[in-house]
């Protein structure tokens, strides 16, 4: 399908009934979906960048998950299998590149395999796709270049290229009569007695209702629309490199190691992209500003919000070890490369170069919790989508119709 013009602009409407803030993937999902169920709304998205899909939804690793980490029964567990689902069709539908390439889960000491029996568990109770344990001669098969005890494939994973996502979604939003008005960070919300005023960069947007979808700046909008402090948004940088052109074949899909359960991250893994590009990564290393794709970016309101958040320290203090873990490794090429040779031995530090950061928005609660499930929360007159770190991308499709029946219901629409 050849590439469609997005007409974008940074007038955003002086007025309109439901207002998404936040162009990512999930709040331009979010606005097609109000669009399909209520088709007699008006709808404007904003966004506070000069383009759109500009943080977590182009800054990852392109992995459409299969919904196998997540506790059953848990919104994550539920939307990630469904959206999945739907997000095949959707890119199938709509000619956007994508994948079915399978994922291996590789254990590589003991320890890990219960863990590994544990993921199969709770895999199969989520309905997460065919799933299946490798011995080492299966595992040859499947990743020639690979090595570990056993491993976990995952029939349902696969890639797809966001950036290309986001675009069809804004397309879908504007052919549908919605505004997307981009350069219009919100800055304040005023309630009035039937409508919320959205002041922003290019003057107000007044609403009758809101959806926030603001990603890294979540919980700033929702304090400000009279939500408690609680879950904070901390700011963790997931550094990537690159496999060069050369040394590619040494994985053909996608490679990852047994994640710790208590933590919400996957570990540094091995993933081919679309574009057949091999990533290693992400780090997780807790940053001074919420856009800090350059290590040394601090922005002294990001790192206040941090240091100033109970959490924050409680959090310290229980993962104290594994920060400075993740320290190292996020600073130190030989601790990436043996995460690297873990999985697959035959990479080496030649053979692997700079690629690009991405800032996961984690929300952290006051007794210093991570937040491990999708959180949705209301105030008057607008919804907020509290914590939607990965695997929301994922999950996107099945998110926005879930938000938009609560806000259907909550706003009776």
């Amino acid at each position: 399908m050849a590439p469609r013009e997005l007409e974008l602009t940074a007038q955003a409407p002086a007025r309109c009934e439901v207002a998404v803030v936040g162009g990512g993937i999930l709040g331009l999902a979010l606005a097609r979906q109000l669009q399909l169920s209520l088709p007699r709304l008006s709808v404007c998205v904003l966004e506070r960048e000069d383009g759109l899909a500009s943080h977590q939804s182009a800054r990852n690793s392109g992995v459409i998950h299969s919904g196998v980490y997540y506790k059953p029964g848990s919104l994550k567990a539920r939307l990630c299998v469904r959206g999945a689902r739907e997000l095949y069709e959707y890119c199938a539908r709509n000619e956007i590149p994508h994948r079915r390439t399978g994922k291996l889960i590789l254990a590589s000491d003991e320890r890990q395999l219960a863990r590994l029996a544990e993921l199969e568990r709770r895999g199969r109770a989520n309905g997460a796709g065919p799933l299946r344990r490798v011995d080492q001669r299966q595992l040859a098969e499947l990743e020639p270049h690979a090595r570990a005890l056993a491993g976990l494939h995952c029939a349902n994973t696969g890639i797809v290229d966001f950036t290309a996502l986001a675009g069809s979604l804004a397309w879908e939003v504007l052919e549908g009569g919605g505004s997307i008005a981009c350069g219009c960070g919100v800055s304040a919300i005023t309630p009035r007695a039937d409508s919320l005023v959205l002041s922003h960069a290019h003057g107000a947007t007044e609403a009758r209702h809101a959806i926030f979808c603001a990603g890294a700046w979540s919980d700033r909008l929702a304090v400000a629309c009279g939500a408690p402090a609680d879950p904070r948004i901390l700011p963790f940088r997931g550094a990537y490199l690159r496999l060069r052109g050369e040394r590619r074949e040494l994985v053909r899909s996608l490679i990852y190691p047994v994640p710790d359960p208590e933590l919400p991250f996957l570990g540094v893994h091995l993933s081919r992209h679309i574009d057949g590009e091999v990533l290693l990564g992400p780090t997780a290393l807790l940053v001074g500003a919420r856009d800090a794709y350059r290590l040394r970016r601090v922005r002294a309101g990001d790192a206040l919000d941090t240091l100033s958040w109970p959490g924050s320290w409680r959090m310290f203090a229980r993962w104290w070890r594994t920060g400075l873990s993740e320290l190292y490794r996020s600073v130190s090429l030989p601790a990436l490369v043996r995460a690297a040779k873990e999985l697959v031995p035959e990479i080496g530090a030649s053979d692997l170069e700079p690629a690009f950061a991405g800032v996961r928005a984690q929300a952290v609660h006051r007794d210093g919790r991570l937040v491990e499930d999708f959180v949705f929360s209301l105030t008057d007159r607008a919804l907020h989508v509290r914590n939607a770190p990965s695997p929301a991308a994922t999950a996107s499709l099945a998110i926005a119709r879930h938000v938009v029946e609560r806000a259907r219901v909550a706003f009776e629409l």
